[in-house]
């Protein structure tokens, strides 16, 4: 055989191996043998978490009366037991189960929820849906639920909305846009859901909004607070105040409490509840005499930590203005550790976690964030009492403002158990119900009328990780 035929066999054969190489990878990767991907959360689902990538999961799987589990977190024989007992709706033994399940931990909201719903069964029931976060952000996700699983509790121990019983459907829209509208349209095409809770991020809950304002079917989200989404639709409401109230707040802090006229901004600008709360702080900065000397983008890829704080001081900045997504948090935390409390820092509330006084610790120590709500704001209120006794532990302003979601949702019912009569409750002028510390109030846009609360992080003794966020007294 001659060299020329030699190498054009050993190319055929170079070929065939590649292509049955390429061909098995194929087949294992659809077919579940590996995952190139990966995942980046702690949710075992299949689906993927991180950033620009979307799920292949199916909707019907992300969406759950309590017949799935969602939550990897705290999965439990006894609620595995349950979910199998409503899925051949043995709901006499899923009660039992759940019960037990929350005797172990009774933190867990996945399974109040989902006993409430067992303990309804097939009687005549009202639903709502919360759509959260579950495959990116458990933890927030769970502290969203907690409000309105406490909703459901109160309201059918007292006996249902005019008798009748509330169930919570509860569905996982991984805080992405296109997840996010999916879920969307199979809970508008579920015409027993009269209301949503949802959604997380801004980008998602503006995305989402679109299809539950074509399919008339109300959304109150308890944690987006863009701008953007002020007059978004009839359907779209929410019950945490918009940046505009957080942008005001902690711009007059800036001028009238630290004295300081200079700023320096961090944000991220593939966020739109970032970019809203960098454009609201720094309008009404300019507005009352003030001055943005530098702005820092998180998400440029020439984004330094050390050297964009060094410019900031150069460029006469007296306090530090940090507005990050959650994604851009961690990134907003070396800026603190980097600062080193040369500078003031203010920041919005993607800042108030667990994660912000673990990882600032004392370099955060007097940071200042807007929140829409602290447990220390009215201490008298029996929202937080009541939240205290059920899950033995305190709560966060997301648990409020899901509840205050849910509270509203319900009064709504009430009124007219139907989507648009619902939506006209809720947009009456003379609409209020009783939520975690004020009353509930939207103002023609769908916005909250409600103020924000300023707090501090300080030092405390006895409590991990020895920091914790504290009402600032102006």
């Amino acid at each position: 055989m001659s060299q020329k035929n030699e190498t054009v066999v050993l190319l055929l054969s170079l070929l065939v191996t590649v292509a049955l190489v390429a061909t098995g990878l194929w087949w294992f990767t659809n077919r579940g043998g590996i995952n190139l991907g990966g995942l980046t959360g702690s949710d075992n689902s299949g689906s993927t978490t991180s950033a620009g990538r979307t799920s292949n999961q199916p909707v019907e799987a992300r969406i759950s009366l309590g017949d799935k589990l969602l939550f990897s977190s705290g999965e439990t024989p006894e609620k595995q037991a349950a979910v199998e007992a409503i899925a051949s709706s043995n709901y006499e033994a899923a009660v039992s189960n759940l019960e037990a399940a929350l005797k172990s931990d009774r933190n867990d909201p996945e399974a109040l929820i989902y006993l409430n719903n067992a303990r309804i069964g097939n009687r005549k029931s009202y639903a709502i849906a919360a759509s959260i976060p579950i495959g990116t952000a458990q933890n927030p996700s769970k502290e969203v639920l907690r409000g309105v699983a406490q909703a459901q509790n109160e309201v059918n121990q007292a006996g249902g909305i005019g008798g009748v019983p509330l169930k919570v459907i509860i569905a996982n829209d991984d805080n992405d846009p296109n997840v996010a509208q999916q879920v969307a349209e199979a809970l508008v095409e579920n015409q027993q859901v009269l209301g949503v809770v949802g959604n997380f991020d801004s980008d998602v809950t503006l995305a989402a909004g679109k299809v539950y304002e074509k399919g008339q079917l109300v959304q109150i989200s308890p944690t987006s607070t863009s701008v953007q989404l002020s007059n978004a639709g009839e359907y779209i409401f929410r019950t945490v105040p918009s940046d505009r109230f957080a942008g005001n707040a902690l711009s007059r802090y800036m001028l009238t409490q630290l004295k300081k006229q200079k700023a320096a901004v961090f944000f991220n600008s593939k966020s739109n509840y970032s970019q809203s709360l960098k454009n609201e702080f720094s309008t009404t900065l300019l507005g009352d005499g003030g001055e943005v000397v530098a702005e820092f983008d998180f998400s440029s890829p020439n984004f330094d930590v050390a050297s964009s704080v060094q410019e900031a001081i150069g460029q006469g900045a007296e306090v530090l203005m940090l507005a990050p997504n959650t994604a851009a948090l961690d990134q907003a935390l070396q800026v603190v550790q980097v600062n080193e409390k040369r500078l003031p820092v203010l920041a919005g509330d993607s800042g108030y976690s667990f994660k912000t006084l673990e990882v600032g610790r004392s370099n955060a120590v007097g940071m200042v964030l807007a929140v829409p709500w602290h447990i220390l704001g009215n201490p008298e209120a029996e929202f937080p009492k009541a939240a205290n006794q059920l899950w033995g532990a305190e709560i966060n302003w997301r648990t409020a403002m899901a509840y205050d979601a849910t509270k509203a949702l319900i009064a709504g019912i009430e009124q007219n158990p139907t989507r648009t009569g619902v939506q006209q409750a809720l947009s009456a002028s003379n609409f209020s119900a009783t939520g975690a510390a004020n009353p509930i109030r939207f103002l023609p846009s769908g916005d909250r009328n409600q103020v924000v609360q300023l707090v501090t992080i300080q030092p405390v003794n006895n409590k991990d990780p020895g920091y914790e966020f504290i009402p600032v007294r102006e």
